[in-house]
């Protein structure tokens, strides 16, 4: 794994006591039908679109496919892509939500899943047909985040591959709401978000030269009352 800068270890850090320790609670149940505050009820909602939205970006056959999910959480996207048959490979900074992801994970699907707990960047020798990032990377500071999408992309095999990520776009509203989220009851309170402009995230590709050829083929935001997002997808052409 390339070297990553303070902040973005700094920030790792933070998320993993959050995930792993402080709201692991909060977020098996916000992560299951079971009842949440009108707060965590909104961001469930959001999510759940958000993953429709993503899974629906992606070939209704996945078989043989190879599938990277960084920053897999409990699980959800990883199933929904191994019953289209492709094989998985999930990873999330959190021990905890891992192991709860492994329990509630389907035993006979088309596919096939493979847990880790770790950083959603660490280096491995294989490659991926598809990459996703769903709200994995909305916590970094925006150079930290760039790195992140380019480190992602890398792990891509080429051709038809592609990088699908979700950011919190700095509009108004969500600016609004990042300041009044403050007087949320501390249990309803996630980790800081990191809102990016969309023209920012553009100009980044058409600057790194390591991201050259990329182009935008789709994005899309999902707003609910606590929940704000966009969805980008990304396909870099071969030389």
């Amino acid at each position: 794994m390339a070297k990553q800068s303070r902040s973005y270890l700094d920030r790792r850090e933070q998320l993993q006591v959050y995930f792993d320790r402080t709201a692991v609670r909060a977020w098996e149940r916000l992560t299951t039908d079971a009842p949440v505050s009108g707060i965590r009820q909104t961001v469930r909602e959001g999510r759940d679109s958000m993953r429709n939205l993503l899974m629906s970006w992606l070939p209704d056959d996945l078989t043989g496919k190879r599938l990277l999910d960084a920053g897999c959480g409990t699980g959800a996207l990883s199933v929904e892509a191994a019953k289209r048959g492709a094989h998985v490979t999930g990873i999330d900074i959190s021990p905890t939500l891992i192991q709860l992801a492994d329990e509630r994970t389907p035993r006979d699907m088309p596919g096939t899943i493979t847990f880790t707990a770790g950083d959603m960047l660490a280096a491995e020798a294989e490659s991926y047909d598809y990459v996703v990032a769903m709200d994995s990377i909305i916590h970094y500071q925006p150079d930290d985040m760039a790195d992140a999408i380019a480190a992602l992309q890398s792990r891509t095999r080429g051709g038809d591959s592609r990088v699908l990520f979700t950011f919190a776009p700095r509009t108004p509203a969500l600016m609004l709401l990042k300041t009044v989220g403050k007087v949320f009851p501390r249990g309803d309170r996630s980790p800081a978000i990191e809102p990016i402009r969309e023209s920012q995230l553009r100009a980044f590709f058409e600057s790194r030269p390591d991201m050259k050829g990329t182009t935008v083929v789709n994005t899309q935001q999902v707003l609910t009352r606590f929940y704000k997002s966009q969805a980008m997808e990304l396909v870099r052409q071969q030389a």
